[in-house]
């Protein structure tokens, strides 16, 4: 079955919309991505999307020059007073992944064996880096039995991780907005932020030079990232704080070149596209082992990162999602944060402050998991087998 891509991109952009609505509607509480990624992997397992509908969109190769412009956009979002106080997120993503680290491999080593146990954990720490070191390595070994079992722990644990984030962050939104003058701080800086913007020249304020500027930085993130042994997403981090910090571009720039939307829609439809090559009998063959994985996995993530929060001085509802990001990691850190402060307040300045309170650490945690952990963990624990 072939679509035209502009029907493709359509089909694909309505899935998309039925889930926003559906996150509407339930007040956050089932998340967007998760809605999407289901009825992806329904729809294609029924025929009624072709399993090349996101090829036929076109839409992948926009989304690959998308995601560094998007991520200096999210380095825009943290103001470097905010940023100084981000070091528990650090410490927390990384006591999530310790916990899940010793209870997959002590545990999923007895039960199953070693093998089983390394090529989960590389995922369950997240990132599709981390995904290609362990199938790469169990091809090199012959292991190619268990191959699936890493794509399938890549395909499922977004939709595990997502409504439990969403969870403990509805949870922790409840308890941030119910003790106002605890946090008057974080009001105050929020808005202090705009309230004494320096006014830029006029040819930066136009949506073309905007746009311009952050993907020259995208691009040049990408250029370091190839030269260097510091992976570009780490770049355009940076070079999006540094940025607003200098005045040079505003806070949430693509917002405001009205870029935004669509260049996440984009990255989105990427995403969902993971869970495409899933079949029925894929999942029915290594379903004992794949859940047991994502269980022994998840809990250590939570045990760990409950742990770690209770030492930094965080609240838990607030340090465990940053735990949970290693299962889905950017950009769904960045639209649950989206999706709970906009289902748990009802007014535009509430929303705001809790919307930065979330997105900071969520989005640091999902850089420690995702980025950079992730690969190293991969790495040494198939270097074992």
């Amino acid at each position: 079955m072939n679509f035209e891509p502009i029907v493709a991109f359509f089909l694909l952009l309505l899935l998309l919309a039925i889930g926003e609505i559906i996150s509407i509607w339930t007040r956050a509480r089932i998340p967007m991505l998760l809605v999407a990624m289901i009825g992806y992997l329904v729809l294609t397992w029924t025929g009624v999307f072709p399993e090349n509908i996101t090829d036929q969109s076109t839409i992948p190769a926009l989304a690959s020059v998308a995601i560094a412009p998007l991520i200096v956009h999210m380095g825009t979002l943290m103001g470097l007073d905010v940023l100084r106080k981000q070091w528990r997120a650090v410490v927390i993503a990384l006591g999530g992944l310790a916990g899940s680290l010793i209870l997959v491999l002590t545990i999923i080593t007895l039960i199953f064996d070693f093998q089983t146990a390394a090529s989960g954990i590389g995922p369950i720490s997240g990132g599709v880096i981390a995904l290609l070191i362990t199938t790469e390595r169990l091809t090199e070994l012959g292991l190619t039995s268990i191959i699936v079992i890493p794509i399938m722990i890549q395909a499922f644990q977004s939709p595990i991780g997502m409504p439990l984030a969403t969870y403990f962050m509805r949870n922790y939104s409840k308890y941030f907005l119910s003790h106002k003058e605890q946090f008057k701080e974080s009001y105050a800086l929020s808005f202090n932020e705009e309230n004494h913007a320096t006014k830029r020249p006029n040819i930066l304020q136009n949506n073309i030079i905007l746009l311009t500027i952050v993907i020259g930085f995208g691009a040049l993130a990408m250029l370091l990232g190839n030269v260097t042994p510091i992976h570009y997403t780490l770049y355009s981090l940076v070079f999006g704080i540094l940025l607003v910090h200098l005045k040079i571009i505003p806070k949430a720039v693509l917002d405001k070149a009205n870029s935004f939307s669509f260049l996440m829609v984009a990255l989105m439809i990427v995403v969902i596209n993971t869970m495409g090559g899933i079949t029925p009998s894929d999942v029915i063959n290594n379903l004992p082992a794949v859940l047991m994985l994502l269980l022994v996995g998840i809990s250590g993530l939570l045990i760990g990162g409950f742990i770690v929060s209770k030492l930094v001085g965080w609240h838990p509802n607030k340090g465990m999602p940053v735990a949970l990001t290693a299962l889905f990691g950017f950009p769904a850190d960045y639209i649950l944060c989206e999706e709970v402060a906009r289902g748990e307040t009802d007014n535009e300045r509430d929303r705001k402050v809790l919307f930065d309170e979330l997105v900071s650490p969520m989005v640091i945690g999902g850089f420690v998991t995702v980025t950079i952990s992730s690969v190293f963990i991969a790495s040494i624990i198939m270097g074992m087998i």
